[in-house]
Protein backbone atom coordinates (compact mmCIF):
# COMPACT_ATOMS: atom_id res chain seq x y z
CA UNK A 1 0.00 0.00 0.00
CA UNK A 2 1.59 3.19 -1.07
CA UNK A 3 1.55 6.22 2.08
CA UNK A 4 -0.65 8.79 0.23
CA UNK A 5 -3.06 5.89 0.23
CA UNK A 6 -2.46 4.23 3.83
CA UNK A 7 -2.49 7.71 5.51
CA UNK A 8 -6.03 8.41 3.92
CA UNK A 9 -7.06 4.69 5.47
CA UNK A 10 -5.78 6.05 8.34
CA UNK A 11 -7.85 9.11 8.87
CA UNK A 12 -10.87 8.10 7.09
CA UNK A 13 -11.12 5.10 10.42
CA UNK A 14 -10.32 8.05 12.46
CA UNK A 15 -13.22 9.94 10.96
CA UNK A 16 -15.29 6.35 12.25
CA UNK A 17 -13.64 6.63 16.05
CA UNK A 18 -11.98 3.32 14.87
CA UNK A 19 -8.25 2.95 15.54
CA UNK A 20 -5.09 1.89 13.93
CA UNK A 21 -5.03 -1.23 14.90
CA UNK A 22 -8.73 -1.97 13.66
CA UNK A 23 -7.44 -2.14 10.13
CA UNK A 24 -7.64 -5.79 10.73
CA UNK A 25 -11.60 -6.00 10.45
CA UNK A 26 -11.52 -4.07 6.81
CA UNK A 27 -11.88 -7.99 5.84
CA UNK A 28 -14.61 -9.54 8.70
CA UNK A 29 -16.86 -11.94 8.57
CA UNK A 30 -19.62 -10.62 10.06
CA UNK A 31 -20.95 -7.38 11.16
CA UNK A 32 -22.26 -6.82 14.88
CA UNK A 33 -24.32 -3.95 15.79
CA UNK A 34 -25.27 -2.85 19.53
CA UNK A 35 -27.93 -0.54 20.29
CA UNK A 36 -27.27 1.38 23.13
CA UNK A 37 -24.22 2.38 25.14
CA UNK A 38 -24.91 1.94 28.90
CA UNK A 39 -23.15 -1.05 30.79
CA UNK A 40 -24.42 -3.51 29.11
CA UNK A 41 -23.81 -2.56 25.89
CA UNK A 42 -20.24 -0.63 25.95
CA UNK A 43 -18.60 -4.44 28.00
CA UNK A 44 -20.76 -6.20 24.66
CA UNK A 45 -18.20 -3.83 22.60
CA UNK A 46 -14.98 -4.24 24.16
CA UNK A 47 -15.33 -8.19 24.84
CA UNK A 48 -16.19 -8.50 20.98
CA UNK A 49 -13.26 -6.68 19.95
CA UNK A 50 -11.25 -9.00 22.19
CA UNK A 51 -13.03 -12.26 21.39
CA UNK A 52 -13.70 -11.44 17.66
CA UNK A 53 -11.66 -9.20 16.43
CA UNK A 54 -12.36 -10.21 12.90
CA UNK A 55 -15.86 -9.16 13.18
CA UNK A 56 -17.24 -5.11 12.58
CA UNK A 57 -18.75 -3.76 15.63
CA UNK A 58 -20.92 -0.63 15.53
CA UNK A 59 -22.38 1.06 18.82
CA UNK A 60 -25.11 3.33 18.41
CA UNK A 61 -25.76 5.63 21.27
CA UNK A 62 -28.14 8.96 21.23
CA UNK A 63 -25.85 10.40 24.23
CA UNK A 64 -22.64 11.80 23.24
CA UNK A 65 -21.01 11.15 26.20
CA UNK A 66 -21.89 8.09 29.19
CA UNK A 67 -23.06 8.90 32.32
CA UNK A 68 -23.19 6.43 35.44
CA UNK A 69 -26.55 5.77 36.90
CA UNK A 70 -24.66 4.51 39.77
CA UNK A 71 -22.96 6.79 42.19
CA UNK A 72 -25.27 9.48 40.81
CA UNK A 73 -26.96 9.75 43.96
CA UNK A 74 -23.83 10.72 45.38
CA UNK A 75 -22.63 13.16 43.03
CA UNK A 76 -26.57 14.99 43.57
CA UNK A 77 -25.36 16.17 46.99
CA UNK A 78 -22.15 16.67 46.33
CA UNK A 79 -20.37 13.56 47.70
CA UNK A 80 -19.06 12.26 44.49
CA UNK A 81 -17.36 13.82 41.44
CA UNK A 82 -18.96 14.29 38.27
CA UNK A 83 -15.75 13.33 36.70
CA UNK A 84 -15.78 9.60 37.85
CA UNK A 85 -19.03 9.39 36.44
CA UNK A 86 -18.90 10.87 32.80
CA UNK A 87 -16.87 9.02 30.22
CA UNK A 88 -15.78 9.72 25.79
CA UNK A 89 -18.20 7.39 24.05
CA UNK A 90 -15.65 8.56 21.02
CA UNK A 91 -12.75 7.99 22.93
CA UNK A 92 -13.32 4.46 24.06
CA UNK A 93 -14.23 3.28 20.67
CA UNK A 94 -10.87 4.68 19.60
CA UNK A 95 -9.14 2.70 22.18
CA UNK A 96 -10.73 -0.43 21.70
CA UNK A 97 -11.66 -0.47 17.62
CA UNK A 98 -15.03 -0.51 17.42
CA UNK A 99 -17.00 2.34 15.76
CA UNK A 100 -19.26 4.39 17.77
CA UNK A 101 -22.18 6.19 16.18
CA UNK A 102 -24.14 8.89 17.46
CA UNK A 103 -27.70 8.94 16.88
CA UNK A 104 -31.19 7.29 17.42
CA UNK A 105 -32.57 4.19 16.44
CA UNK A 106 -36.23 4.56 14.98
CA UNK A 107 -36.25 1.28 14.11
CA UNK A 108 -35.28 -2.41 13.08
CA UNK A 109 -36.02 -4.46 10.15
CA UNK A 110 -35.38 -7.81 11.61
CA UNK A 111 -36.22 -9.59 8.17
CA UNK A 112 -33.92 -6.85 6.33
CA UNK A 113 -31.15 -7.60 9.16
CA UNK A 114 -30.81 -3.62 9.45
CA UNK A 115 -31.34 -0.86 11.77
CA UNK A 116 -32.52 2.57 10.66
CA UNK A 117 -31.21 5.41 12.76
CA UNK A 118 -31.01 9.23 12.70
CA UNK A 119 -27.40 8.58 11.46
CA UNK A 120 -28.23 6.69 8.57
CA UNK A 121 -28.83 2.70 8.11
CA UNK A 122 -26.62 0.12 8.87
CA UNK A 123 -26.85 -3.82 8.23
CA UNK A 124 -26.56 -6.75 11.27
CA UNK A 125 -25.60 -10.33 10.98
CA UNK A 126 -25.61 -10.22 15.01
CA UNK A 127 -27.79 -7.58 17.06
CA UNK A 128 -27.49 -6.70 20.55
CA UNK A 129 -30.44 -4.29 21.77
CA UNK A 130 -29.34 -3.17 25.44
CA UNK A 131 -31.85 0.08 24.83
CA UNK A 132 -32.68 0.33 28.43
CA UNK A 133 -35.87 1.36 30.29
CA UNK A 134 -38.86 3.82 29.51
CA UNK A 135 -41.05 5.74 31.86
CA UNK A 136 -44.78 4.76 31.87
CA UNK A 137 -46.35 7.66 32.84
CA UNK A 138 -49.56 6.41 31.03
CA UNK A 139 -50.16 4.73 34.52
CA UNK A 140 -51.13 7.90 36.04
CA UNK A 141 -52.03 10.15 32.48
CA UNK A 142 -53.35 7.63 30.05
CA UNK A 143 -52.86 9.73 27.12
CA UNK A 144 -53.05 13.41 28.47
CA UNK A 145 -50.07 14.02 26.54
CA UNK A 146 -49.95 17.67 28.48
CA UNK A 147 -49.56 16.16 31.60
CA UNK A 148 -47.00 14.07 30.65
CA UNK A 149 -44.64 16.42 28.85
CA UNK A 150 -45.05 18.68 31.62
CA UNK A 151 -44.10 15.94 34.33
CA UNK A 152 -40.94 15.13 32.11
CA UNK A 153 -39.75 19.22 31.77
CA UNK A 154 -40.40 20.00 35.50
CA UNK A 155 -40.34 16.78 38.13
CA UNK A 156 -37.99 14.93 35.75
CA UNK A 157 -36.63 11.90 38.22
CA UNK A 158 -33.06 11.49 36.66
CA UNK A 159 -33.85 7.50 36.58
CA UNK A 160 -34.16 6.45 33.26
CA UNK A 161 -32.72 9.34 31.05
CA UNK A 162 -29.15 10.11 32.14
CA UNK A 163 -29.31 14.04 30.85
CA UNK A 164 -31.40 14.46 33.50
CA UNK A 165 -29.08 14.28 35.89
CA UNK A 166 -27.35 17.87 36.02
CA UNK A 167 -31.47 19.37 35.59
CA UNK A 168 -32.12 17.50 38.66
CA UNK A 169 -29.21 18.60 40.70
CA UNK A 170 -29.91 22.36 40.07
CA UNK A 171 -33.29 22.10 41.03
CA UNK A 172 -32.14 20.74 44.02
CA UNK A 173 -29.64 23.62 44.83
CA UNK A 174 -32.65 25.84 44.30
CA UNK A 175 -35.12 23.98 46.76
CA UNK A 176 -35.15 26.13 49.98
CA UNK A 177 -38.23 24.54 51.45
CA UNK A 178 -41.22 23.33 51.66
CA UNK A 179 -42.32 19.96 50.71
CA UNK A 180 -40.62 17.63 48.47
CA UNK A 181 -42.21 14.28 47.01
CA UNK A 182 -40.55 11.60 45.72
CA UNK A 183 -42.33 8.57 43.96
CA UNK A 184 -40.88 5.20 44.08
CA UNK A 185 -41.93 2.81 40.88
CA UNK A 186 -43.93 -0.05 40.98
CA UNK A 187 -41.54 -3.58 41.21
CA UNK A 188 -39.77 -4.33 39.16
CA UNK A 189 -37.83 -1.96 38.50
CA UNK A 190 -33.83 -0.34 37.67
CA UNK A 191 -31.43 -0.57 40.15
CA UNK A 192 -34.19 -1.21 43.68
CA UNK A 193 -31.92 0.44 46.09
CA UNK A 194 -31.76 3.10 44.39
CA UNK A 195 -34.89 5.16 45.54
CA UNK A 196 -34.40 4.51 48.82
CA UNK A 197 -30.29 5.63 48.83
CA UNK A 198 -31.67 8.81 46.67
CA UNK A 199 -33.85 9.76 49.69
CA UNK A 200 -31.35 9.49 52.76
CA UNK A 201 -28.57 11.09 50.82
CA UNK A 202 -31.28 13.50 49.87
CA UNK A 203 -32.57 13.96 53.85
CA UNK A 204 -28.86 14.73 54.67
CA UNK A 205 -28.80 17.24 52.11
CA UNK A 206 -31.95 19.04 53.59
CA UNK A 207 -30.51 18.23 57.51
CA UNK A 208 -26.66 19.44 57.04
CA UNK A 209 -27.90 22.73 54.73
CA UNK A 210 -30.95 23.22 57.59
CA UNK A 211 -33.65 23.08 55.12
CA UNK A 212 -36.93 23.75 56.41
CA UNK A 213 -38.44 20.97 54.71
CA UNK A 214 -39.49 17.48 54.26
CA UNK A 215 -39.31 14.80 51.56
CA UNK A 216 -42.52 12.92 51.14
CA UNK A 217 -41.56 9.11 49.90
CA UNK A 218 -44.04 7.43 48.11
CA UNK A 219 -43.74 4.34 47.53
CA UNK A 220 -46.10 1.62 45.88
CA UNK A 221 -44.27 -1.63 47.49
CA UNK A 222 -44.00 -3.68 50.50
CA UNK A 223 -41.29 -1.32 53.45
CA UNK A 224 -38.34 -1.75 53.13
CA UNK A 225 -37.10 -1.93 56.80
CA UNK A 226 -33.27 -1.44 56.57
CA UNK A 227 -33.96 1.84 55.21
CA UNK A 228 -37.11 2.87 56.99
CA UNK A 229 -35.22 2.21 59.92
CA UNK A 230 -32.71 4.66 59.08
CA UNK A 231 -35.23 7.15 58.07
CA UNK A 232 -36.97 6.82 61.51
CA UNK A 233 -33.71 6.98 63.73
CA UNK A 234 -31.16 9.51 61.72
CA UNK A 235 -34.13 11.75 59.41
CA UNK A 236 -37.03 11.61 61.29
CA UNK A 237 -37.54 15.57 60.97
CA UNK A 238 -36.49 14.92 57.17
CA UNK A 239 -38.74 12.00 55.71
CA UNK A 240 -41.58 10.88 55.90
CA UNK A 241 -41.55 7.44 54.41
CA UNK A 242 -45.29 6.10 53.30
CA UNK A 243 -45.11 2.20 52.22
CA UNK A 244 -47.92 0.71 49.92
CA UNK A 245 -48.80 3.95 48.80
CA UNK A 246 -50.61 3.71 45.76
CA UNK A 247 -51.79 7.28 43.88
CA UNK A 248 -54.56 7.77 42.70
CA UNK A 249 -54.62 10.50 40.58
CA UNK A 250 -51.79 13.09 39.86
CA UNK A 251 -52.36 16.71 39.04
CA UNK A 252 -48.62 18.13 37.85
CA UNK A 253 -50.14 21.28 37.21
CA UNK A 254 -51.67 22.12 40.95
CA UNK A 255 -48.82 19.91 42.55
CA UNK A 256 -51.46 17.63 44.18
CA UNK A 257 -51.17 13.98 44.42
CA UNK A 258 -54.19 11.80 45.70
CA UNK A 259 -52.99 8.23 47.34
CA UNK A 260 -55.30 6.14 48.88
CA UNK A 261 -55.07 7.70 52.30
CA UNK A 262 -54.32 11.00 52.17
CA UNK A 263 -53.98 14.47 49.61
CA UNK A 264 -50.49 15.48 49.55
CA UNK A 265 -50.02 19.01 47.64
CA UNK A 266 -46.01 19.58 46.94
CA UNK A 267 -43.83 22.33 46.92
CA UNK A 268 -41.12 20.08 43.99
CA UNK A 269 -41.06 16.72 42.85
CA UNK A 270 -38.99 13.28 41.73
CA UNK A 271 -41.59 11.61 40.14
CA UNK A 272 -40.80 7.89 38.91
CA UNK A 273 -43.60 6.41 37.32
CA UNK A 274 -43.70 2.72 36.71
CA UNK A 275 -41.00 1.50 34.00
CA UNK A 276 -40.67 -0.45 31.29
CA UNK A 277 -38.93 -1.73 28.32
CA UNK A 278 -37.17 0.96 25.84
CA UNK A 279 -39.54 1.99 22.96
CA UNK A 280 -37.47 0.56 20.54
CA UNK A 281 -38.42 -3.10 21.81
CA UNK A 282 -42.07 -2.02 21.45
CA UNK A 283 -42.04 -1.05 17.97
CA UNK A 284 -40.38 -4.16 17.30
CA UNK A 285 -42.84 -6.25 19.02
CA UNK A 286 -40.13 -8.07 20.95
CA UNK A 287 -42.10 -7.62 24.19
CA UNK A 288 -43.14 -10.60 26.12
CA UNK A 289 -46.84 -12.08 26.36
CA UNK A 290 -48.06 -12.98 30.22
CA UNK A 291 -50.21 -16.00 30.86
CA UNK A 292 -53.14 -13.39 30.39
CA UNK A 293 -52.31 -12.39 26.96
CA UNK A 294 -51.56 -9.16 27.88
CA UNK A 295 -47.80 -7.30 27.43
CA UNK A 296 -45.60 -8.09 30.90
CA UNK A 297 -44.05 -4.96 29.73
CA UNK A 298 -40.37 -6.61 29.10
CA UNK A 299 -38.59 -8.07 26.27
CA UNK A 300 -39.28 -11.88 25.43
CA UNK A 301 -35.75 -13.13 25.70
CA UNK A 302 -34.30 -16.85 25.89
CA UNK A 303 -33.36 -16.99 29.92
CA UNK A 304 -29.81 -18.95 29.04
CA UNK A 305 -28.59 -17.21 25.47
CA UNK A 306 -30.56 -13.93 26.09
CA UNK A 307 -31.52 -13.86 22.44
CA UNK A 308 -35.27 -13.36 21.35
CA UNK A 309 -36.88 -16.44 21.33
CA UNK A 310 -37.00 -17.66 17.66
CA UNK A 311 -34.00 -15.61 16.44
CA UNK A 312 -30.69 -16.38 17.47
CA UNK A 313 -29.05 -13.49 15.58
CA UNK A 314 -30.70 -10.89 18.09
CA UNK A 315 -30.36 -10.41 21.48
CA UNK A 316 -31.69 -8.59 24.63
CA UNK A 317 -29.58 -7.67 27.77
CA UNK A 318 -29.48 -5.31 30.66
CA UNK A 319 -32.13 -3.78 32.19
CA UNK A 320 -35.26 -4.55 29.55
CA UNK A 321 -35.70 -8.26 29.80
CA UNK A 322 -38.48 -9.96 30.81
CA UNK A 323 -38.46 -12.77 33.84
CA UNK A 324 -35.55 -15.60 33.54
CA UNK A 325 -36.54 -18.06 36.09
CA UNK A 326 -39.87 -19.59 37.39
CA UNK A 327 -37.61 -19.54 41.01
CA UNK A 328 -37.19 -15.78 41.45
CA UNK A 329 -38.59 -13.93 38.48
CA UNK A 330 -36.38 -11.23 36.89
CA UNK A 331 -32.77 -10.81 37.23
CA UNK A 332 -31.89 -7.59 39.68
CA UNK A 333 -31.66 -4.36 37.00
CA UNK A 334 -27.91 -3.47 37.80
CA UNK A 335 -25.20 -2.07 35.79
CA UNK A 336 -22.94 -4.71 36.21
CA UNK A 337 -25.96 -7.30 35.31
CA UNK A 338 -26.12 -5.61 32.24
CA UNK A 339 -22.55 -5.69 31.69
CA UNK A 340 -21.91 -9.51 32.60
CA UNK A 341 -25.03 -10.20 29.97
CA UNK A 342 -23.44 -8.18 27.39
CA UNK A 343 -20.00 -10.07 28.12
CA UNK A 344 -21.65 -13.68 27.76
CA UNK A 345 -23.77 -12.45 24.96
CA UNK A 346 -20.36 -11.17 22.67
CA UNK A 347 -18.71 -14.48 23.73
CA UNK A 348 -21.40 -16.38 22.18
CA UNK A 349 -21.43 -14.49 19.07
CA UNK A 350 -17.96 -14.82 19.03
CA UNK A 351 -18.27 -18.84 18.71
CA UNK A 352 -21.05 -18.74 16.43
CA UNK A 353 -19.24 -16.35 14.23
CA UNK A 354 -15.69 -19.19 14.76
CA UNK A 355 -18.50 -22.01 14.09
CA UNK A 356 -17.59 -23.03 17.88
CA UNK A 357 -20.23 -24.51 19.62
CA UNK A 358 -21.68 -22.21 22.27
CA UNK A 359 -21.34 -22.60 26.30
CA UNK A 360 -23.88 -21.83 29.15
CA UNK A 361 -23.05 -19.10 30.90
CA UNK A 362 -24.96 -17.18 33.76
CA UNK A 363 -24.01 -13.51 34.99
CA UNK A 364 -23.64 -12.54 38.41
CA UNK A 365 -24.38 -8.68 39.92
CA UNK A 366 -22.80 -6.42 42.76
CA UNK A 367 -24.64 -3.30 43.68
CA UNK A 368 -23.30 -1.00 46.51
CA UNK A 369 -25.74 1.17 48.42
CA UNK A 370 -25.02 4.31 50.53
CA UNK A 371 -27.34 3.56 53.15
CA UNK A 372 -26.22 6.62 55.47
CA UNK A 373 -23.94 9.56 54.30
CA UNK A 374 -23.07 10.42 58.39
CA UNK A 375 -21.36 8.38 59.94
CA UNK A 376 -21.17 6.78 56.94
CA UNK A 377 -22.97 2.86 56.49
CA UNK A 378 -22.83 0.95 52.81
CA UNK A 379 -24.16 -2.18 52.12
CA UNK A 380 -22.97 -4.69 49.24
CA UNK A 381 -25.51 -7.37 47.69
CA UNK A 382 -24.15 -9.86 45.52
CA UNK A 383 -26.48 -11.79 43.84
CA UNK A 384 -24.57 -15.17 42.14
CA UNK A 385 -26.65 -17.91 39.51
CA UNK A 386 -26.31 -21.54 38.68
CA UNK A 387 -28.48 -24.09 37.21
CA UNK A 388 -30.27 -26.19 39.13
CA UNK A 389 -30.72 -30.27 38.45
CA UNK A 390 -34.12 -29.43 36.29
CA UNK A 391 -32.82 -26.66 34.33
CA UNK A 392 -34.10 -23.98 36.33
CA UNK A 393 -32.26 -20.97 36.88
CA UNK A 394 -31.35 -20.55 41.27
CA UNK A 395 -30.77 -17.13 42.79
CA UNK A 396 -28.18 -16.79 45.95
CA UNK A 397 -28.10 -13.25 47.62
CA UNK A 398 -25.89 -12.45 49.93
CA UNK A 399 -25.94 -8.83 52.01
CA UNK A 400 -23.00 -6.93 53.84
CA UNK A 401 -23.03 -3.85 55.92
CA UNK A 402 -20.24 -1.69 56.70
CA UNK A 403 -21.12 0.48 59.49
CA UNK A 404 -17.67 2.61 59.42
CA UNK A 405 -17.18 2.37 55.34
CA UNK A 406 -14.97 4.60 53.32
CA UNK A 407 -15.62 5.02 49.26
CA UNK A 408 -15.59 1.25 48.71
CA UNK A 409 -18.54 2.04 46.39
CA UNK A 410 -16.60 4.48 44.11
CA UNK A 411 -13.70 2.14 44.14
CA UNK A 412 -15.70 -0.81 42.56
CA UNK A 413 -17.40 1.81 40.33
CA UNK A 414 -14.18 2.56 39.04
CA UNK A 415 -13.12 -0.83 38.09
CA UNK A 416 -16.16 -0.91 36.74
CA UNK A 417 -15.39 1.62 34.25
CA UNK A 418 -11.92 0.60 33.28
CA UNK A 419 -13.52 -3.03 32.72
CA UNK A 420 -16.44 -1.44 30.27
CA UNK A 421 -13.30 0.43 28.34
CA UNK A 422 -12.75 3.92 30.16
Amino acid sequence: MKRRTLLGTLLGLASLGLSPRSLATSATSGKVVIIGGGWGGLAAARELRASAPQLDVTLIERQKSFWSHPGSNRWLVGLADGALLSHDYAAAARRHGYRYIHGEVSAIDRRAHRISTSSGEFDYDWLIVAAGIREDFSAWFGVDRNSIDHCRKNYASAFSDTSQHRGLKERLQRFTGGDLVMTVPSMPYRCPPAPYERAGLIAWWMKTRQIKGRLIVLDPNPPVMSFDRIFRDAYRDQITYVPQAQIKSLDPFKRQIVTDFDTIDFTDAILMPPQQAADILWQTGLIAQGNDGKPTGWAATDPVHLNVPGDERVFVIGDAIDKVSLLFGHYPKTGQMAARQGRIVARQIAARAAGQPVDKALPESTCYVLSRAEPMELARIDSSYRFRGDGLIQQAVKQSYDAQAGDEDLKWAAAMFSELGF
